[in-house]
């Protein structure tokens, strides 16, 4: 009996087994493998060892000071870090309408449907929507500037307003999206004698919210953090190809966008499976650090 118990659950597992397999841990072991090789795509690769990770990663002397040999991966990981700071104020945001689509309002159901839109919509049309709408010759963000006597900038070729534009962007497209569904089914969780008691002892809504809602959020907020952060990682490549093709001077490309740069413009298919490399085991380092020091501030149940 318990035979056939095994067997019946691995055929329903099977599925998801075979696609883990073929489509994740099978890309991730030749890229491991890749890295170690130097390979244009056009000539048989060439195994260089640890080369490609040097070039990644390593430092020369010159000229009495040391030069990083890639110091463009230096600058893009740190474009990827900036946008991670996107992600509070995206979880703030999602909380917040989360918070007022648990109301028993009129008509939420629509609002809760047209919050959630950009999330499945197609994200290449959105893109071109934004680049018409940050245009600085006809975008509505300058023309409404105007009306008021204000020159608006260069949103997305101006150097130091590029990458605040497509954060601005990103949170527009997230805070509506799985984090807000994600906060909405924790605050249906929360017992709503909490509510009631709180009450009667004449707490606010603010300390409410403090006392009551956020401590019973947390995890929830944290599983949101810990997945946004490995997203953040990850993410870039859409709106770097539409909006600025990574520029301007690189302002706006990510480590996502870099890789794909190498792979499919510079056909540096070695190089590239480093940096992927390189990315995974930032992604888990950070996501360890996360487990190991913001786990403890949790508390569940």
């Amino acid at each position: 009996m318990k035979r056939e118990q095994d067997i019946t659950a691995f055929v329903f597992l099977s599925p998801n087994i075979f696609g883990f397999l073929i489509f994740t841990l099978f890309p991730v072991l030749a890229a491991l493998a890749l890295s170690l090789f130097r390979w244009d795509i056009f000539n048989a690769p060439k195994f260089i060892g640890l080369q490609n990770y040097l070039d990644l990663l390593g430092w020369v002397f010159e000229d009495k000071s040391f030069q990083w040999i890639d110091p463009d991966f230096w600058k893009y990981l740190g474009n990827t870090i900036f946008y991670l700071l996107a992600i509070p104020l995206s979880m703030a945001a999602s909380l917040f309408l989360a918070i007022i689509l648990n109301q028993k309002l009129r008509c939420r159901i629509f609002f809760r449907t047209v919050f959630f839109l950009p999330t499945i919509s197609a994200s290449i049309g959105l893109l071109i929507l934004w680049k018409y709408l940050y245009n600085g010759d006809y975008g509505l963000f300058n023309f409404l500037l105007s009306n008021i006597g204000i020159d608006g900038p260069g949103w997305l070729t101006d150097y130091h307003w590029a990458k605040p534009s497509i954060m601005m962007m990103m949170i527009w497209g997230s805070m509506g999206g799985v984090a807000m569904v994600i906060y909405l089914a924790g605050l249906q969780n929360i017992p709503r004698e909490l509510y009631e008691a709180a009450e009667l002892d004449g707490a606010n809504g603010w300390n409410q919210f403090c006392h009551i809602t956020w401590p019973m959020l947390a995890p929830t907020t944290f599983f949101i953090f810990v997945t946004s952060i490995i997203a953040g990682f990850q993410s870039g490549f859409d709106a770097a190809y539409i909006l600025t093709q990574g520029g301007p001077a690189g302002a706006t490309t990510t480590l996502d966008y870099y890789i794909y740069n190498h792979a499919f413009v510079y056909f540096n298919m070695g190089y590239a499976s480093t940096i992927a490399v390189v990315l995974f085991f930032i992604v888990f380092c950070v996501t360890m650090i996360n487990w190991r020091f913001g786990g403890r501030k949790v508390h569940y149940g």
